[in-house]
């Protein structure tokens, strides 16, 4: 199928335009249309993943037409080893999200729209080679997730809203910065495609780009043109990840957000933030990320996020908020192994990305199960729920090992490769990386132990199990943290090709 990205981006279109023309009342409709339409795209996606060759090298699927010929824009789509595992996660989290968003009331159907507008969003950036492409798909997500937080959100939505809004433009910001500052160069240059990526990082990393068409010697206030380019792009991408200290903006949102949006926002959306990171920043810059100073500012930036988010983590009172700070943690695991240079470090960090969107997006499923029913998200509130919901406990036990990282589960697999990465190059780090592990150990056992094991709450004594529609959109979840626990091959080897190239790009 040529067109096939096409599809997967935009299918979900119909959908929206569907619901568009449906009576509001008629919400049984609008969801079976939004389920319909969530699903199209995750089928195409899944093709995607067995009809993708990880045997060659470079893009494929690629689509390139003309868009706007003034400014040398193009319609450039293409996915390699790196991207092809994020759009099937995409689209499997925005299918079991619209399931898990059944139980929405209001508004469901501006509700179901923007969820499906979302998906557009995420897959454009995913799929886009053109940095102005790229860009407009980065803004379509913006607007979504303002709305389904700030309507749908809890008592603090318009705060949470609010604060996700101006954090995330402002990262906005400063990549259009960037890619204007690209462009300028670029086109200065005589660049046919000044947007192109693929184009943009053979000038940049064969050195033909310095911007010295712009300014004298290629400097700008004593640093090189491109590496303020390079400082703006990580800034901007940090504050998605979040990096800390651009990271405040996260628990509120989660803690706020309905547990479908937190569900993509953890499983999905975060990883644009490292995704923009290994493609634009180190595939892009390959000289100026692999400077010493700036590779250990990245490997550093890693270490605190793990062991900050772990330590904070372990202090909340609000189970929500503590799988947030654990999501802060588990990414720090991205930007340390991408800082390493190493093909262990690299593998983990690209690895972590996927293995954390399946591990997140069901504890925050499993939030939610325990909200729906006790109406509040206190871990001292409840005790003893194995007892009378053993499914749901069986179910919760697989998500929270595999946040830990209990062998034989994928966030093992993955933490482990960054590790072993990383000692290679920073093994003072790759030490102390390890008190995040044990802390994040600490504190979700910790967890466990006063949400379902010893006596009964007596308030929850009639605490219902777990509904087939809850365990449709939890076990496939916890099936793929064993199964990638089991057989990471499946992924890694998804990812060879195109970790392998960046790798060697760093190391020139």
């Amino acid at each position: 199928m040529d067109q096939l990205l096409s599809f997967i981006i935009f299918s979900p279109m119909i959908g929206l335009l569907a619901i568009m023309f449906m009576p509001k009342g008629s919400k049984e409709a609008i969801r079976a249309i939004a389920a319909a339409a969530t699903f199209v795209p995750f089928l195409l996606s899944t093709i995607l993943w067995f009809q993708f060759d990880s045997s060659v090298p470079g893009m494929q699927f690629v689509e390139r037409m003309p868009w706007i010929d003034a400014l040398g824009v193009e319609y450039y789509l293409g996915i390699d080893g790196l991207s092809v595992p994020l759009v099937w996660l995409t689209g499997l989290l925005l299918f079991l999200g619209t399931f898990a968003s059944f139980g929405i009331e209001k508004g469901v159907k501006g509700y179901m729209m923007l969820l499906l507008l979302l998906e557009v969003g995420i897959n454009g950036v995913f799929c886009s080679l053109d940095l102005f492409l790229f860009y407009v798909f980065w803004e379509v997500m913006l607007l979504p997730m303002y709305f389904l937080i700030g309507v749908w959100g809890g008592p603090r939505r318009e705060y949470a809203a609010i604060k996700f809004f101006l954090y995330t433009l402002a990262g906005s910001v400063l990549m259009l910065l960037g890619i204007v500052a690209l462009y300028l160069a670029a086109s200065g240059q005589g660049v046919a495609t000044p947007f192109s990526i693929p184009v943009l990082s053979e000038l940049v990393s064969s050195g033909q780009l310095t911007g010295n068409n712009l300014v004298d010697q290629g400097m700008l206030l004593g640093w090189p043109y491109l590496k303020w380019i390079f400082v703006v792009f990580f800034i901007g991408f940090a504050i998605k990840v979040p990096v800390v200290p651009f990271h405040t903006w996260l628990p509120d949102a989660h803690v706020e957000a309905p547990t479908p949006i937190s569900v993509i926002l953890a499983g999905i959306l975060l990883k644009l933030g490292t995704y923009g990171i290994l493609r634009i920043n180190l595939g892009m810059f390959p000289q100026i990320a692999s400077e010493p100073a700036i590779a250990y500012t990245g490997a550093i930036l890693g270490l605190v996020a793990i062991v900050y988010g772990a330590f904070v983590a372990m202090a909340q009172t609000d189970f929500k908020r503590m799988v947030a700070y654990s999501s802060v943690s588990h990414m720090g695991y991205v930007l340390l192994g991408a800082s390493a240079f190493t093909s262990a470090g690299l593998n983990g960090a690209a690895m972590q990305m996927f293995t954390h969107g399946t591990s997140s997006a069901l504890l925050f499923l499993i939030v939610g199960v325990a909200y729906d029913r006790a109406h509040h998200r206190e871990i001292e509130g409840f005790g003893g729920l194995a007892s009378v919901a053993p499914t749901y406990t069986g179910i919760t036990t697989i998500g929270m090992f595999a946040a830990l990282g209990l062998p034989s589960m994928s966030g093992f697999i993955s933490e482990a490769l960054v590790i072993i990465g990383t000692w290679q190059v920073y093994p003072l780090l790759a030490s102390i990386a390890v008190i995040g592990i044990v802390i994040t150990a600490a504190f979700i056992l910790w967890t466990m132990q006063r949400v379902f094991l010893g006596p009964l709450n007596e308030k929850y004594k009639d605490f219902k199990d777990v509904t087939p529609r809850e365990i449709f959109t939890m076990a496939p979840l916890a099936f793929l943290c064993v199964l990638f626990g089991v057989l990471p091959m499946i992924l890694l080897d998804k990812m060879e090709l195109a970790i392998e190239s960046l790798r060697q790009l760093l190391n020139a």
